[in-house]
C-alpha cells in the first residue's frame, strides 16, 4: 500500500434520510477541500438514489456499493440482516476500493452510527475517525447518558419513573424518560438495532470529532455539555442555509406546490402536512386529519401516499378542492420557505425541524419513534415554537384544537414570534463569521491536517 494522501472513506448508514446529509455534508467539504478525494460507501439502492447520473465533487466523490441482505427497492426500510452483517460488510468494499486506488485511506467520516468508524481508523495507524450525527444534540446527548437513564428506570422497575423529569442531565430539565428515544428504553440492548445505538454512544467519545447539523445558540446548554464529553462537537448547520449569494438548486414541482401557494390570498395562512419519506399515519388518525382540516377550512397542501389517500373520508376531496390540496411529494424546503404557509403538521423528524425553524414556520408535532418524541418535547416546552397533539393521537377534535392555537390564538403569536428570532440566529450561524461557518472551517482545519 502507498500513502494515505487526501483521500476519505465515507461510510454511510444507508437507510431513512441518513445519507442524503452526510453526501451533503461531503459535497461541501469537497468544495472547500479541493485536494481530497472521497470514497463513498453505502448500499446499492442508497447510492442509486443519491448519485443517479449525478456527478458529485465533479468526479472527486466515487459511490461504492456495500454488500447486505437487503431487498432490492427497499432503501428507506432499516434491515436487521445488513446491521448484522456490519462491520464485515463495509470492510470487504473498502479493502476492494484500497486494492483498485493502490493507497490506504487517511480519514474516515462515518454516519455516527457506525461505531466501528474508530476501529478502521485505528486499523491503519490512527487516522482520524470523525463522525456525523444527523440528527439533534438532545437526541445524541440522551444517548451518552444511556446507562445513567436506564439506572432511574431500574429504580422504579414498577414502571412508575417514565414520567419523571432529567432534571441533572445538562439541558433536558423538560424532559420526561418516557420521552428518550426509545433505543435507550430498550429490553434487550444487545439486539441489533438498540445494540448499535448503544455501541455508538460508548465509541463516540473516540471520535477525533462529532458533528451535528445544528447550531450553537439552538441548544447552548447541551451542546456544552456533549463538548465535556467528546473530543470535538462542531455545529455546522442548518446545512439547508446557504450563505448569501449562493445560487439556489433547481426546483422538482411536479405538483405545481408553489403555484397553488401562490394563488392562495395573504390573509389565509395555509396548513402544510408531511411526515417524512418512511412514515405514513395510522388510517384513523388519517380521518381525524381530514375531518379537523375540512371543518377548519384553512388552506392546506399535504403530501400524503396513494396508500394513505385511500383512508380519507368519502368525498373529502371534493370537498375540500376549494382550499386544498393533496400531492404525492412535495418539495419541502421551498414550501416551508413560502409566505403562505403558518403552520407544519410534522412527525418532529430532525430535518423537518431545522427547516421549520430555518424558514421561521410553527410547528404541530405528532411524534412516532425514534427521536421524535424528545424533538416535540424541545419544540414545544423548551424552544417554544410548536405545540404537540395531546395524547399523541390525530383526533377531528384534538387536531382542531392545535390548529386554532398555532393559527388564531395569543400563544399561537408567541410561537410564531419564537420561532422567528430562531430563524434569525439560524442565518447569523451561517453567515461568514457565524458560528457555524467558523465550525466548518474547523472541520475542514482537521481534515486537512490528518494529511
Amino acid at each position: 500500500m502507498g500513502s494515505s494522501e487526501c483521500h476519505v472513506a465515507v461510510l454511510a448508514f444507508p437507510f431513512g434520510t441518513h445519507a442524503a446529509p452526510l453526501l451533503s455534508l461531503v459535497e461541501k467539504l469537497s468544495a472547500a477541500f479541493p485536494s481530497a478525494r472521497f470514497s463513498f460507501f453505502s448500499n446499492h439502492d442508497s447510492n442509486s438514489t443519491l448519485f443517479g447520473d449525478r456527478n458529485p465533487g465533479a468526479g472527486k466523490i466515487k459511490a461504492y456499493d456495500v454488500g447486505d441482505g437487503t431487498v432490492a427497492g427497499e432503501a428507506s426500510v432499516i434491515h436487521e440482516e445488513f446491521i448484522m452483517a456490519m462491520p464485515g460488510n463495509y470492510q470487504t468494499a473498502i479493502a476492494e476500493a484500497e486494492a483498485e486506488m493502490g493507497t490506504k485511506f487517511g480519514c474516515f467520516l462515518t454516519d455516527a452510527f457506525l461505531w466501528f468508524g474508530g476501529d478502521l481508523a485505528a486499523e491503519r495507524g490512527g487516522v482520524p475517525w470523525i463522525a456525523l450525527w444527523t440528527a439533534g444534540a438532545c437526541s445524541v446527548s440522551a444517548h451518552l447518558y444511556t446507562d445513567f437513564v436506564r439506572s432511574l428506570v431500574g429504580a422504579n422497575p414498577n414502571g412508575n419513573g417514565l414520567e419523571q423529569k432529567l432534571k441533572v442531565i445538562p439541558g433536558m430539565s423538560e424532559v420526561s424518560i418516557g420521552e428518550m428515544p426509545g433505543e435507550i428504553l430498550a429490553k434487550d440492548l444487545q439486539a441489533s438495532f438498540p445494540g448499535m445505538i448503544y455501541n455508538m454512544a460508548l465509541k463516540l467519545p473516540g471520535a477525533n470529532a462529532v458533528v451535528l447539523n445544528s447550531f450553537q445558540k439552538l441548544d447552548p446548554t447541551i451542546t456544552d455539555d456533549l463538548r465535556s464529553k467528546l473530543q470535538k462537537v462542531f455545529n455546522i448547520g442548518p446545512m439547508i442555509l446557504r450563505p448569501p449569494g449562493t445560487p439556489k438548486p433547481p426546483i422538482s414541482d411536479d405538483h405545481n406546490c408553489i403555484p397553488w401557494l401562490d394563488s392562495l390570498p395573504p390573509a389565509s395562512p395555509a396548513v402544510y402536512l408531511s411526515f417524512g419519506s418512511a412514515l405514513t399515519p395510522p388510517p384513523d388518525e388519517i380521518v381525524g386529519l381530514a375531518e379537523a382540516l375540512e371543518a377548519k377550512r384553512a388552506p392546506f397542501l399535504w403530501s400524503l401516499k396513494p396508500h394513505g389517500v385511500k383512508h380519507l373520508p368519502k368525498g373529502f376531496l371534493e370537498r375540500t378542492k376549494e382550499f386544498g390540496k393533496i400531492v404525492s411529494w412535495a418539495p419541502q424546503v421551498q414550501v416551508l420557505s413560502h409566505p403562505r404557509v403558518g403552520a407544519f403538521v410534522t412527525h418532529c423528524g430532525w430535518n423537518s425541524i431545522l427547516e421549520a425553524i430555518s424558514f421561521g414556520v410553527c410547528m404541530i408535532c405528532r411524534p412516532f419513534y425514534g427521536d421524535q418524541q424528545i424533538n416535540t418535547r424541545f419544540v414545544e416546552s423548551v424552544w417554544e415554537i410548536g405545540v404537540k397533539v395531546e395524547g399523541g393521537i390525530f383526533t377531528k377534535d384534538e387536531t382542531m384544537k392545535v390548529l386554532s392555537v398555532v393559527l388564531d390564538s395569543d400563544r399561537g403569536k408567541l410561537l410564531k414570534e419564537n420561532v422567528v428570532k430562531l430563524k434569525g440566529e439560524a442565518l447569523e450561524a451561517v453567515k461568514p463569521n457565524g458560528s457555524s461557518t467558523k465550525d466548518f472551517q474547523e472541520l475542514v482545519r482537521l481534515l486537512n491536517d490528518s494529511f
